[in-house]
């Protein structure tokens, strides 16, 4: 295989990957068929199955691209130049806030979305969804870790344990927002956020 067709084969798995996780996160796993993702794609179902050798299969690439994608976010956010770990924690439930809200969130808020549905349907999907919430927790749980070394963050438990119980409030504030129509949820785990590692509210 040539470079150049390799590079081919992989903009049109990553183009199927990003249409599908856009259509979604809008409206669910089960909902959406190959049909309308190959459809707004442009391309044919061949194609798909070059790729994939099923719509779990899919679910599963969908799934390890959007954990790829979220931990890279994350990193990046949590090494910002010119700030204490605290602020950098508080940077990033500030972007969670406006990535996964009730309105369109573009693919963002797929975990939130599909967790779930596809937790149920899939064990494979499932084990996939464990491998990237635990990239996140223990990112989390290494960043207060270096907080409460640098004494800009004080926790009331071990780093882990506290990572866990915030990414759980998080997730938690996220359905409920969308239940309710309303970012007041998100209003409530910020609060809660900044009792648990005690930093003071503006």
């Amino acid at each position: 295989m040539t470079t150049a067709t390799q590079h081919h084969n992989n903009d049109v798995r990553e183009h199927i990957l990003a249409t599908g996780q856009r259509i979604m996160a809008g409206k669910g796993f089960s909902a959406v068929g190959l049909n309308e993702i190959l459809k707004d794609a442009g391309v044919p179902k061949g194609s798909f199955y070059h790729y994939f050798g099923s719509k779990e299969a899919f679910g599963v690439g969908m799934l390890e691209r959007y954990f790829e994608d979220y931990l890279d976010d994350l990193d990046r956010t949590l090494s910002q130049p010119g700030l204490n770990m605290a602020q950098r924690l508080m940077n990033y439930w500030q972007l969670w806030q406006e990535s996964q809200s009730f309105s369109d969130c573009q693919g963002k808020c797929l975990a939130v979305k599909l967790g779930a549905e596809v937790a149920d349907l899939s064990d494979t999907m499932r084990l996939t969804l464990l491998s990237g919430t635990s990239g996140i927790i223990s990112r989390l749980a290494q960043a207060l870790e270096t907080g409460v070394t640098e004494g800009s963050l004080t926790i009331d438990d071990t780093p882990r344990t506290v990572a866990e119980s915030l990414y759980q409030l998080w997730l938690g504030a996220s359905v409920m927002v969308k239940i309710v129509r309303s970012i007041s949820p998100f209003d409530s785990a910020m609060a809660t956020t900044q009792k648990m590692i005690h930093i003071p509210r503006k």
